[in-house]
């Protein structure tokens, strides 16, 4: 499988370190990722937004794992922030976790079904 950004110079150019598209080719499987709450294996959840992502991410690493893929497998990342203030340390949270890696990424600030969660992530990962 390959992986190509796509950056078409005739739309808005990307902030804050993702792609706008991502052509996948020769790609087998097809990962599905349910959101991923920041909740730990043993049922707590941290109390900071910095360890609530870093765990939410790991959630997503741990499924990713699971499938016999890694993290360099994604192509696509939903967040969703419980406040918009968490923006600046989502953007620099994701890509502690993800560095240069490419990622097509939307970001919605919306409500969270528990309201002790301050994220959630879904993605796709191809292999």
């Amino acid at each position: 499988m390959s992986k190509r950004a796509i950056h078409a110079v005739d739309a808005s150019q990307p902030v804050g370190g993702y792609v706008q598209a991502l052509g996948v080719t020769e790609a087998k499987r097809l990962l599905f990722i349910s959101g991923q709450i920041p909740v730990r294996p043993d049922g707590t959840v941290p109390t900071t937004f910095a360890e609530q992502a870093r765990q939410a991410w790991a959630n997503v690493k741990a499924q990713v794992q699971g499938a016999g893929m890694g993290l360099g497998n994604l192509v696509k990342a939903t967040i969703f922030l419980s406040d918009r203030t968490y923006s600046l340390q989502n953007r620099a949270l994701r890509r502690e976790v993800l560095g240069e890696q490419d990622v097509v990424l939307t970001v919605i600030i919306t409500g969270i079904f528990n309201a002790a969660w301050l994220l959630e992530i879904e993605a796709i990962a191809a292999a």
